[in-house]
């Protein structure tokens, strides 16, 4: 019994040991794909710093075709309008997709005109233990005067198997929640009118401040 007891520890450790590295190998590919994805994103605003001013709706579709297959931006867009997108009809949810992307690539193209060059380091990845098809990536970016600032992008793997970005934590501000919160403010001032919400969507992501939202999650 001893001897069995023995042998089947022993079988535990070595499947153990075989499967960590197997663990550690997915966190480092997945690093490699987010630093791959972001560095390309990086190259590409660099590129196009003057193209917003000039052409907007080319700024937009070259944004687009950069982050459609790293960004889920639909998921990201019904969990911002949460309990409220059972009030809309599909055509509404499309329209909002469509302004909510428009506004982060507004707020990317005003970042740009103001910012200094900056690089950004991909640093972790850690997939959820509980969940494999969930993970963190941890990066930095860092700006030409040496500020840096902890990002956390928060990853999970479609049905085709792709690792997607469903949320961002910038310096502790759970990016996804404050959009969150943001639309319902805005529901509550329009009577919960949500085509209201809606058309008015991008003017009301520049009236968000950020640096006052908290983490919440």
């Amino acid at each position: 019994m001893v001897l069995i007891r023995r042998s089947m520890l022993l079988v535990a450790f070595i499947v153990a040991a075989l499967a960590l590295p197997a663990h550690a190998d997915q966190e480092q590919d997945l690093v490699q794909y987010v630093d791959e994805n972001t560095q390309r994103l990086v190259d590409k605003l660099n590129e196009e710093k003057g193209l917003y001013e000039r052409d907007p709706e080319a700024f937009y579709t070259s944004m687009d075709e950069e982050l459609r297959e790293f960004v889920d931006f639909r998921r990201i867009a019904a969990r911002v309008m949460g309990r409220y997108a059972r009030q809309t009809s599909p055509e509404q949810r499309d329209e909002f997709v469509v302004k909510f992307k428009r506004s982060l690539f507004d707020s990317y193209a005003q970042a740009l005109v103001s910012a200094d060059d900056f690089s950004i380091e991909v640093k972790s990845a850690e997939i959820n233990a509980s969940n494999a098809d969930r993970a963190s990536v941890e990066m930095e970016v860092q700006t030409a005067s040496g500020n840096r600032y902890p990002v956390t992008y928060s990853m999970y793997k479609n049905g085709d198997g792709r690792w997607m970005m469903e949320n961002v934590i910038v310096e502790g501000i759970n990016i996804g929640l404050a959009f969150r919160d943001r639309f319902s403010q805005e529901m509550e001032q329009n009577s919960g009118q949500i085509q209201a919400v809606i058309d008015g969507w991008g003017d009301a992501v520049k009236d968000l401040n950020l640096e006052d939202e908290v983490d919440k999650s």
